[in-house]
């Protein structure tokens, strides 16, 4: 059976007929001929009958027979069919009358209405399912933005946040590029959050280790009064993917907030710096992990439209894979500004020790802050010494690493002083000038003044420099400012 479907201009057809066909079809010995198969089908209504119908297209009731052999068109339901116009005005005279249309252009009318409705039901899903994206994801944008920051203190330590945050529930959400868990494959994955599958804990956060079908995972139970920092990093990673950035794989909202990363084998760089279990890093190590960091940074400073700040950049949020390469992770502090903005202000979240002077008093955030708690990393690299370490053990007295380091290299000759602050798992394994230019780029980072910062991309191009072991490195030709050049040459 062929069906050859037209647009047939017919004249007076009620709103409720359905469809207008031209049929070609051949079924065993019943042949409806193109010069008489202009019909449309109209469905039979209650209280209807073939006088009424006959009147209402204006058509003899005889014809109207013809086309509908046997059809009581007093049942109330059904379709019949009515016969159209030809080009002419007229209605082509059937030869065989006395058969009506053939069981096989019945059949292929029948085919041709099921295959239209289908095609108009998965138009409409399809623009159902985009619109129900659209109004999720802008349900997403407006409880991120809107999330009412004033209920909310954050401050963090080194052992991690210390967040209190108004409660929310969230639902609802649905985001692309991420895929959404159930709590209980969430569970399965981590024998219902045993803790021998646990790998971390934070402020407001547990970390477990889970296989999540077929990929290992790393699965972030978060607290509900979380949904801030939750919103935040759920917001950033399924828009910023890059090599140096942890992949967010999905997420759940059943119970608790969760949050699922690809899993890095080999922990932070705060456990690998300062952890008796680890084997030292090499300076070697120590440069392409640097650098792999500054990569990621620069990412989002530099090529994200809105750009991103990260505000909590610090050892413990770099990650390490099995081939010793960094990724920064943990984007729960992350704030966004506009191209062009230099700074934005902000209640005071981060941790100490890493949080440039301008932030600390004044809550002003740039994409500066973040390299300021950089070169603090840097100087981790070098030392192996946490951001705020203890003078005294009596008395409880502590210094920053920024100013430890500040001493050292403004005197005029700072390589004994250096060599004391070195590392000493690295024993003599490492060159004193890498090591001088590292910490003269980690100072230029963490300079008093902002705006004598080097950006991120300034950063990665002086460390493939010094990772590049070129003899002639010359720090103040990745700057623009003259007093950045004299500072990183100890002027």
């Amino acid at each position: 059976m062929m069906e050859k479907f037209n647009t047939y201009p017919a004249n007076n057809i009620p709103d409720n007929a359905q469809l207008n066909v031209t049929v070609n079809c051949s079924c065993g010995n019943s042949r409806v001929s193109s010069d008489y198969g202009l019909f449309i089908t109209y469905p039979l209504r209650p209280r209807e009958s073939l006088s009424s119908i006959a009147n209402e297209f204006r058509l003899p009731e005889p014809l109207l027979e013809s086309y509908n052999p046997g059809v009581n068109f007093g049942n109330g339901s059904g379709l019949v069919f009515i016969p159209g116009r030809d080009q002419n005005g007229t209605y082509p005279r059937l030869r065989s009358s006395s058969n009506g249309i053939s069981g096989g252009a019945i059949a292929g009318v029948t085919v041709a209405v099921v295959a239209v409705v289908l095609f108009l039901a998965v138009c409409f899903y399809v623009q159902f399912y985009r619109r129900k994206k659209v109004v999720e994801g802008a349900f997403l944008r407006e409880a991120i933005d809107n999330h009412d920051p004033g209920n909310t203190l954050e401050k963090t330590t080194e052992s991690g946040p210390l967040v209190g945050v108004a409660s929310s529930v969230i639902t609802g959400i649905t985001v692309d590029k991420s895929v959404e868990f159930s709590l209980e494959e969430l569970a399965n994955a981590t024998n219902n959050f045993n803790l021998a599958t646990k790998i971390g804990q934070g402020g407001f956060a547990s970390v477990y280790y889970g296989e999540l079908r077929g990929e290992k995972a790393a699965i972030k139970k978060m607290d509900m009064q979380a949904s801030k920092e939750f919103l935040a990093e759920l917001k950033v990673l399924t828009h910023v993917h890059h090599l140096n950035l942890v992949r967010l794989i999905g997420y759940c909202v059943e119970g608790s907030l969760f949050l699922v990363y690809e899993y890095i084998e080999n922990g932070n760089l705060s456990e690998h710096l300062r952890g008796s279990e680890r084997q030292p890093l090499l300076w070697s190590t120590r440069l392409q992990i640097a650098l792999d960091s500054a990569r990621g940074l620069e990412y989002i400073h530099e090529h994200t439209v809105p750009v991103y700040i990260h505000r909590d950049i610090k050892s413990a949020n770099i990650l390490i894979d099995e081939n010793f390469r960094a990724k920064v992770a943990d984007f729960g502090l992350t704030k966004l500004t506009e191209v062009g903005s230099t700074s934005l202000q902000t209640h005071l979240v981060g941790t100490f020790g890493y949080m440039p002077p301008e932030y600390a008093q004044y809550g002003d955030v740039s994409p500066k802050t973040d390299v300021y708690a950089f070169g603090v990393v840097l100087y981790e690299l070098i030392s192996g010494k946490e951001a705020i370490i203890k003078t005294n053990e009596v008395v409880t007295e502590s210094k920053g690493l920024v100013a430890l380091f500040e001493e050292v290299l403004s005197q005029t000759d700072p390589g004994e002083g250096l060599c004391k602050l070195v590392d000493p798992r690295l024993g003599d394994n490492y060159p004193l000038d890498s090591v001088r230019k590292m910490a003269q780029l980690a100072r230029a980072c963490t300079h008093e003044n902002p705006q004598l910062r080097p950006s991120m991309r300034s950063v990665v191009v002086a460390l493939m420099t010094l990772s590049s072991s070129t003899e002639d490195w010359d720090i103040g030709s990745f700057y623009e400012n003259q007093g950045m050049v004299n500072l990183m040459s100890g002027r």
